[in-house]
Order: C-alpha cells, then structure tokens, then sequence
C-alpha cells in the first residue's frame, strides 16, 4: 500500500519526481507554486513540490482540489477561466489570488499545478499560458522518465520516497564525464577574466564550460568582488559548481547560441540561480557570452555589475579577444575514457597511436547525436506540422475551385497557396533526409548517368555560357548503384556549380578508374572556375541545415554525401582562390575479368559549343 506523507515533513532524499516538478516549477518565476499528484485513482491528492505557500496554505488547496479532480463542471470555489485554466476561490492566509490547472495523461487526471500571490488582481493572458505551457512540460517530462504506469497513476519507485534505484551501468564512452577544472586552469581562466576589465567593466565575472551530456555547465573561475565567500562559500559562486542549462542565465545563452542581458536581476533571480547568486551581493545587471570550441558551444563568460542598464548586446563583440582567449584554453584533449586499452603484446609507448584513437571517435559521435536529433525532430515535423499543412492546402484549394471568390481575394489565396506549397516542398525535403535511403540497386556506368544529369541542366547551361569538357577514360567499371540517386547527386553539384560560375565560365569533368586494394575504383572529378569557397567554411557545406544562400535548407550537398556513403563510396571537396572549386567522388566498381571498356567515348576532351 503506498503510504500519503504529510506535507509538512520534508524528506531526507528527493524522489525522481521531486525534482522533475521543482525544476517546472522554478521556470513559472512565481511567488507561490503548488504541484501535487494523485497516487491512485481517486486517492488523495499529495503535494510534492511547493514554494511560497504555507503549510496551511497547501492544505487548503489540496482539500479542495482532491474531491472535485474529476468533476465535469468547476467545483465549489473555483471558476472556469478561458483554457484550462481555472481560478481558485479561497479564504487563504498567505495568497489572495490562485490560479490552478489540472494535469491530464491519456484523458485522465493525475494531479494539479497551483500558482498564486498576494496581490488581489486577476492574472493576465500571459501568465496562464505560461502556466499551460508549465503543465504540458510536466506531462512530457514525466511520460519520458517512464513515471506513467496502467493501473497506479505514478509509478510507485517515484511517489513513495522511496531511494532512487541505482543508475544501470553505461559504456565507459558515456560515463558521467569528468570535472574540467584544475588549479592550472583556474589560474589561467582568473588571469584573463582580469584582462576582460580593459574592454567592458565589470564588478564580478566568471566563465564556464558547457558539458552536453550532463546538460549543464561548470564555473571554471571568478574574479573581480567576491565578498559572498566571505559569509559561506559554499553557498556562493565559485569554482567547481555546476549550473544546469534551465536554472540559469548561462544554460540560456548556452541553449540559444546568442548573448543575454538582463538590467534587473530580482526579475530573474528566481528563476536562474547565477542571478540569485548576484542579487544577493546587490548586483543589477549582466551580460552572459557565449564562446564556441571546435565549432560547438565550449562555455559562457558572465559579466555582472552594480549599476541598473550597463551593459549591451553590443558589448560582446568588445569581448571578442577574451572570448578568444577562453575558447583557446579549454582547447584540451578529449577525455582519456576515450581511448582504448593496448592489446596484451602491444607497444604501450606509441604516444601518437594512443592520442589519434579518441580523435577518431569524435566524428562517430558527433554523427550519432545529429541522427537521432534529425530522428526526433523529423517525427515531430511529421506529425504536428506536415499534417495540419497538408489539411489547410486542401481547404484553400477547394475554396479556390469553388469560384465564389472575387478577383482580388480570389489571387490572395492562390499566393498564399504557392507560400504554402514552399513550406510543404521544404517539410519534405527535411523528412526525406531522415528517412532510410531505399537504394534500387543496379549496373550502371557513371559516364552514362553524368549525360543524364547534363541533358536536365542543358538549357541553363546554354543560358548562362558555361564551357563543359570532358574526359572519360576508356576503361570505366560499372557500378553496383541506384541510377536515379546518383544522377541527384550529380544534378545538386551542377546547380551548386552553376550559381557559382559566373557566365561564360567552365566546368570540367573528369571519370577515371584507380585499383583500391584488391578492388576498383571510380572515381569522378567534377571542378568550376567559379568562386572559391571561404576557407572557413569548407568544412561544413556537407552538414546538414548549413547553408549560405537566404532561401536555402542546407541539405542539398548534406543529401549527396548521404547518398554516396550509403553506396559505399566517399565525396570530398577542395576550393582555393584562383583554382575555383573541385567536387571529388569515388565509389566502387564492379570488376569481371577483364576491365570494363567504356565504349564510345575516348580521352579526348569534348567541347559542348558555347551559346552564340
């Protein structure tokens, strides 16, 4: 039998539930806020998280809110509000005005969100979407920690402050990673939050390393006042704490990827535990910039002053040169759980062999995150938005075919009919890069699909003047492959080409057949005199969502690589200035017996005629 705690007695260890209800209840920012779950089915309903109430208080509420949970019209003391909201009607010491919720699971209800204050005036719009938005957060938490169960509304591990069970053991590759911080590194972090005083002022600043698999971010060392330490340094910023990305001002401009100014900190302090560590020192305001390492999110430096409005947006680009110096000193090696241990036998000495392994699992990494990211996230798309698309596009349609519309209303629907096509093009485009590649695979030879993908751009080449040569070598294997997908692929580097070259400009195109081991090789050179690409972004024109165009998605040259690599093939690009830009791709041949012979076609270059 699960036994009701009193609300009154606090426990010695905080369930998993408890904390998943306190962190959405420090997100309300409100004076008082209640969060209390039924145990069963038309049980008690128990406070597990409240702030600002008093015991009293919360006894109140859940006597009312207990009896009438399932009710079909608002209970005695409550009034329906518009939403889900409702507003309480009681006779409290502590709070005038309560606004509740109730939170629903499968259509059942399983407890009630309560926030109130002193004032007597009724809560504004805003305030009960955001207290809507608070109840849905709960749910999902709660719904992917697992704590929902069939017949006991909560699980039982998680409502009957019962310990944690212990964490199930996870590959070393994904331990709880480790502190960054050393004596060494918070010399150095204090020496240049020094310097950061001769570009913007500041009383107190700190920096902070971002840690993506724990989701929070580590204080790595503090200058400037730090009279708090004096009274209890263990409840002051210092060295060594960790802030996780809701609770403070750090996690925000972490999860944003922008910097954050606040010029009145007791509007935040109770919602960001930085804040809080500054509004106790007296401290008004503050600015928070994030620095990036090997192209993430690598920490933030936090500035706070005593004046009210000192600082601006503005001011981070000042902050650029120790915003240098930050994300060069934790430009440090991955963690050494990394690397794998020497086989019996081997040579424990090679440095370099040792030192290579973690490097080479990065990438691994980095891939599997952004494909179950990509996953996630195209579920999502699927579903709420493509759905609901596709209804509005067949309303406006039959709207349109109708013909009761007069002329000018008549052309605002079919424009915004056309806007809507776009998002619907761009949605799918998005979906079809995170669905499985269905590969229809077959003999073909590359020289013939690269005729293909010419013949489509034919005519655009002929507008714009491009020169094409070619240089097919006589002997050419066949490749095990999907012709349509790879005639995409070469389609996408003609498009990216042409929007490079200026008029008049050249394309090259090159196929020859290289040995790869004990197979074959074929490999395709396609290269434009067009403009080069920077330097600085080279890199990453095949990650998905990176683009430079303003209309783009950026999974164009994202979507060639994965169709190359799913033929078991590799693509890579160079660009220089004054060599334009060159497309390498190799795939493997089909060998039998003698070499394939590519008949028709010899070593010669061919010339397509330039447009008169």
């Amino acid at each position: 039998m699960i036994t009701t705690p009193t609300t009154s007695t606090k426990p010695s260890a905080e369930t998993h539930l408890q904390r998943t209800l306190n962190t959405a209840l420090n997100e309300l920012g409100m004076e008082a806020a209640l969060a209390a779950i039924f145990h069963q089915e038309q049980g008690p309903l128990v406070s597990h998280a409240a702030r600002g109430f008093t015991p009293r208080d919360v006894q109140s509420i859940l006597r009312t809110l207990s009896t009438h949970a399932a009710a079909p019209q608002p209970p005695t003391g409550q009034d329906s509000e518009n939403g889900r909201t409702i507003r309480l009607r009681l006779i409290t010491p502590g709070s005038k005005s309560l606004l509740g919720m109730p939170l629903r699971y499968r259509q059942r209800t399983y407890g009630f969100v309560v926030i109130g204050r002193k004032e007597g005036a009724a809560f504004a719009k805003k305030e009960k979407t955001l207290l809507e938005q608070a109840g849905d957060g709960i749910t999902k938490a709660l719904e992917q920690e697992g704590l929902f169960d069939m017949n006991v509304v909560l699980s039982r591990p998680y409502v009957a402050r019962e310990p944690l069970p212990p964490t199930p053991a996870v590959p070393e590759i994904f331990a709880a990673p480790t502190s960054h911080l050393t004596p060494e590194l918070q010399d150095k972090i204090v020496a240049v939050l020094g310097e950061a005083n001769q570009y913007v002022a500041f009383d107190r600043a700190w920096a902070s390393s971002y840690d993506p698999l724990a989701g929070s971010v580590e204080v790595l060392g503090v200058a400037g006042d730090q009279k708090g330490e004096q009274k209890d340094s263990k409840k002051d910023l210092r060295a060594g704490l960790r802030l996780t990305l809701d609770s403070s001002a750090s996690g925000w401009a972490v999860r944003h990827r922008k910097p954050r100014v606040d010029h009145d900190l007791a509007s935040t302090q109770g919602r960001f535990l930085d804040h809080k560590h500054l509004y106790k020192d007296r401290f008004l305001s503050s600015l928070v910039v994030p620095f990036f390492v090997r192209g993430q999110v690598g920490g933030t430096l936090t500035l706070g002053s005593k004046e009210s409005s000192r600082y601006q947006v503005t001011d981070a680009r000042t902050l650029e040169p120790i915003i240098l110096k930050l994300a060069d000193l934790l430009q440090a090696p991955p963690v050494a759980v990394l690397t794998p241990a020497p086989a019996p036998g081997t040579d424990s000495g090679d440095d370099s062999a040792q030192a290579a392994a973690p490097t080479a699992l990065e990438p691994v990494i980095r891939k599997q995150e952004r494909q179950a990211a990509i996953g996630e996230f195209s579920a999502f798309l699927a579903t709420e938005i493509r759905e609901p698309l596709a209804s509005i596009r067949s309303q406006l349609e039959e709207v349109t075919g109708e013909g009761i519309l007069d002329f000018d209303p008549q052309t605002r629907v079919e424009n915004a009919m056309r806007d809507l096509m776009r998002v619907e093009a761009i949605l799918n485009e998005i979906l079809d890069f995170a669905k499985p590649l269905e590969l229809n695979r077959r003999l073909c030879r590359i020289p013939e699909v690269l005729e293909s993908a010419l013949v489509v751009v034919g005519t655009d080449l002929e507008v714009t003047r491009i020169q094409v040569t070619k240089d097919y070598s006589t002997q050419i294997a066949p490749v095990r492959g999907d012709e349509a997908k790879l005639q995409q692929v070469f389609l996408s580097i003609f498009k990216n080409a042409g929007e490079a070259m200026t008029p008049g400009g050249h394309l090259h195109i090159q196929v020859t057949q290289h040995r790869a081991g004990r197979g074959i090789e074929v490999q395709t050179l396609i290269k434009n005199d067009g403009a080069p690409i920077p330097a600085d972004i080279v890199d990453k024109v095949f990650e998905p969502f990176f683009t430079t165009k303003r209309s783009g998605t950026g999974l164009g040259l994202a979507t060639v690589k994965k169709i190359i690599e799913e033929h078991g093939g590799s693509i890579a690009i160079g660009s220089a200035p004054g060599e334009g830009t060159t497309v390498t791709i190799r795939l493997p041949g089909v060998s039998r017996g003698p070499a394939f012979r590519h008949r028709g076609r010899g070593r010669r270059p061919t010339r397509r005629p330039a447009a008169s």
